[in-house]
């Protein structure tokens, strides 16, 4: 890990969140700090790397504190995920979500709110936290979504093998074998998913917007949330993962007040059509579309 960037732990159940702490450089501190999750089969490494690359790094030189979360089980929070692990995503919302926002605002005094930004899934287990807690719309300052959907209604082979095949049947299968799904040790993601997560995503993906564990209604409850101000960002080249018309049935489902699209492709004058995780981790996003997500963070802060 880079000298600028900490490793903080907070105690969660039986073990640690981990949450890494890219503080702001230069004189140009701004008040509001941000706080970032990653999606599925994913780890905080999604936002940053040692060599101070990706989108966190980047918030963090223009003067922004960054908090990027593992959720429990992945990346550096304890214990890992293995055959024993019985949390699903529910804790995430519920539990993990505020826990993480409280200790930001602790050690920000000053600062009344705190940015929200996520990657694909993450996005989905935000959104729902948010419509569940009535404390964390009113200190959550914006919320920036990349690549995020909560159903994916796109036809076509490769959807049909990446989801229907993969994600819906063989993933439970071998999640249902060894106790969870090593997605690492087979190359098909960052980090593993639980059990429990795998299954509740699927249901989630396929149906109705209703907690597994007590049965809550985000879809009906979507409805009254006031939310801060939002924007969704999409990649003309995410075919399946976060297709843009499924990105704008999630903006459509959650009925924003006030909420921005943007599509990443040449055609908008962008430098590349962005995938699902290039448009985080390209090695040009920083001269191009890194800079409007900035320019949006500071129109907030005038």
């Amino acid at each position: 890990m880079s000298p600028t960037q900490q490793s903080l732990f907070i105690p969660y159940r039986q073990g640690q969140l981990h949450v890494c702490f890219i503080p702001a450089k230069g004189m140009n501190k701004q008040l509001t700090p941000i706080l970032m999750l990653h999606g599925a089969m994913s780890n905080g490494r999604v936002f940053y790397s040692d060599s101070g690359r990706g989108l966190g790094c980047y918030l963090a030189e223009q003067g922004f504190d960054v908090y990027v979360l593992d959720t429990a089980g992945r990346g550096k929070s304890t214990p890992l995920i293995d055959k024993y692990y019985d949390l699903g995503q529910g804790e995430v919302i519920r539990e993990q979500l505020p826990l993480v926002q409280s200790f930001i605002l602790q050690r920000h005094p000053l600062a009344a709110k705190v940015h929200w930004c996520a990657h694909s899934w993450g996005g989905v287990l935000m959104a729902s936290s948010l419509i569940r807690f009535t404390d964390l719309q009113a200190n959550v300052a914006s919320f920036l979504t990349f690549g995020t959907k909560r159903t994916i209604k796109i036809k076509s082979l490769r959807k049909w093998l990446m989801v229907d095949v993969f994600w819906n049947r063989l993933a439970p299968l071998v999640a249902t074998k060894q106790g969870f799904f090593d997605a690492y040790r087979y190359r098909f993601g960052m980090d593993n998913e639980s059990h429990q997560s795998l299954s509740q995503s699927i249901d989630w993906v396929r149906g109705e917007w209703i907690d597994h564990d007590d049965h809550f209604n985000y879809a009906i409850a979507a409805k009254n949330t006031i939310w801060p101000i939002t924007w969704f960002i999409a990649g003309k080249n995410d075919s399946v993962l976060g297709n843009p018309s499924d990105v704008q049935d999630m903006m459509s489902e959650c009925g924003f007040q006030q909420a921005e699209y943007t599509l990443l492709a040449k055609e908008h004058g962008n430098l590349y059509d962005y995938g699902h995780a290039d448009m985080l981790t390209h090695k040009q996003a920083s001269d191009d579309h890194f800079i409007k997500v900035k320019n949006w963070y500071l129109a907030q802060a005038q």
